[in-house]
């Protein structure tokens, strides 16, 4: 009898050892999750097809005065990253120069022809390269085969992109296009004072907007 219940009790023993306690309720769940993974779902950003708007005024007499354009036609190309700030800093663009619009056909030709023609530049092209902290943006510029970094103002507010600068075309060897347009236009480019006068210096103003597939 004795015998039966020693080898009784040890089988039991080597049961328990070999299958656990049988009380799967109290066992700690596996941790199964990737070490750096979240629940949180990330948002891509990319840029919004035709937002773009690049608009530059010109000026004219003495005075200064004002001729506000556009351009029709502007061509872009980007990554998508989960940083708006990485998706702008992505942007290539091309610029067509025989798009450009001022709201006067007559006016457009001349500008065409006798600036970017003369200037050798059917297309202006550029890319983004860099949103600083300081709240400047650098572009580069392409015109005339001749490349420059340009700096100047950005905001971007959420999804929207804002920059802006002054540039003289001077620095891409366009005071012959300057003459050219100016000598067409001596009459126009006139003011009170009787001087003719095109200016090399114009202002640009760049707006986009951004899309986002948790939009």
């Amino acid at each position: 009898m004795k015998k039966y219940t020693l080898f009784t009790l040890v089988l039991t023993m080597m049961t328990l050892l070999s299958c656990g306690s049988g009380n799967d309720e109290n066992r700690p769940e596996e941790n199964t999750s990737i070490e750096g993974q979240t629940d949180e779902t990330s948002c891509l950003f990319r840029y919004n097809e035709g937002t773009s708007k690049l608009t530059w005024t010109g000026y004219k007499t003495t005075a200064k005065k004002g001729v506000p354009g556009s351009f029709n036609e502007i061509t872009v190309s980007s990554e998508q990253n989960e940083e708006p700030k990485r998706v702008i800093e992505s942007i290539n663009f091309s610029i067509n120069t025989k798009s450009v619009e001022t709201n006067d056909e007559s006016r457009n030709k001349k500008i065409s022809e006798l600036f970017f023609d003369i200037m050798n530049t059917p297309f202006i092209e550029g890319k983004i390269k860099a949103l600083k902290d300081d709240g400047k943006a650098i572009f580069e510029i392409m015109m005339n085969n001749i490349t420059i970094d340009v700096e100047g103002e950005y905001k971007l507010n959420g999804s929207m992109f804002e920059w802006s600068t002054n540039i003289d075309v001077s620095a891409w060897n366009g005071l012959m296009a300057v003459e050219s347009l100016n000598e067409a236009c001596k009459d126009l480019h006139a003011g009170e004072d009787g001087v003719s006068k095109t200016w090399s210096e114009v202002n640009l103003s760049l707006e986009l907007e951004l899309l986002s597939d948790c939009d």
